[in-house]
């Protein structure tokens, strides 16, 4: 039982990584739901005593690259989900979040895979960098030269963007 509520647990930043990923909530949901369904079968695969954010991250990130290559090959084209108006919030803090999340979104979406994955786990969802890379299977020094490269690119367009 303690692997379903340790699972349970990480839903909010596992939804928050497949959300970077495929750059819509609808995508980022089905690709959150896909995963879990995946571990909950492959559940004997993962080893007791390792961390299951990175085992979750590791197969979170094959299924989306198994989608798109499926995507490619099909080429099939989605178009992005319809962003519903804001309602409800009350007060001008609020709608200045919003828009800054927004755009910070925005930007993220701009970015090449490579950089929008390291920057989703680095600088949003904590991992350590050794982690990051075991997670992404490439070398430190490709994740910190992806991260370095992220983040001036996300610095240059949430630049333009203000």
């Amino acid at each position: 039982m303690a692997f379903e509520s340790e699972l349970l647990a990480l839903v909010p930043r596992l939804r928050r990584f497949a959300a970077s990923l495929s750059r819509n909530a609808a995508d980022g949901d089905d690709l959150c739901q896909a995963a879990i369904e995946r571990a909950l079968k492959s559940r004997a695969q993962w080893q007791e005593g390792t961390r299951l954010d990175s085992w979750m991250y590791r197969i979170m990130r094959n299924l989306w690259t198994d989608e798109a290559r499926a995507r490619q090959r099909a080429a099939k084209t989605f178009a992005p989900e319809e962003e519903g108006a804001h309602v409800g919030h009350a007060g001008d803090r609020d709608i200045e979040a919003a828009v800054e999340l927004s755009d910070v979104a925005r930007a993220m979406a701009k970015l090449p895979d490579e950089q929008r994955e390291v920057i989703a786990l680095v600088l949003v969802e904590g991992l350590a960098y050794k982690e990051a890379a075991e997670v992404l299977d490439i070398p430190m020094g490709t994740l910190t030269s992806r991260l370095v490269r992220g983040r001036g690119a996300l610095l240059e367009l949430l630049g333009e963007a203000a």
